[in-house]
């Protein structure tokens, strides 16, 4: 039962519209919590695996 309480104090049972977001800082684009990210959601920093790899790059 605590995943579920963890699930939904981010986004889990909420409508897409009142889940938590983010702002990619390579592209700039508003993301926002997916299920995949449910438990890592304070480390997530890019909004997809080409943006993660541009950073890096970048660097």
């Amino acid at each position: 039962m605590p995943a579920k309480a963890a699930s939904k104090a981010f986004g889990g049972g909420r409508k897409p519209s009142e889940r938590p977001s983010k702002v990619c800082p390579v592209c700039g684009l508003p993301f926002s919590w997916r299920k995949k990210w449910e438990r890592d959601w304070d480390n997530v920093k890019y909004c997809s695996d080409r943006c993660r790899a541009a950073a890096k790059g970048a660097s």
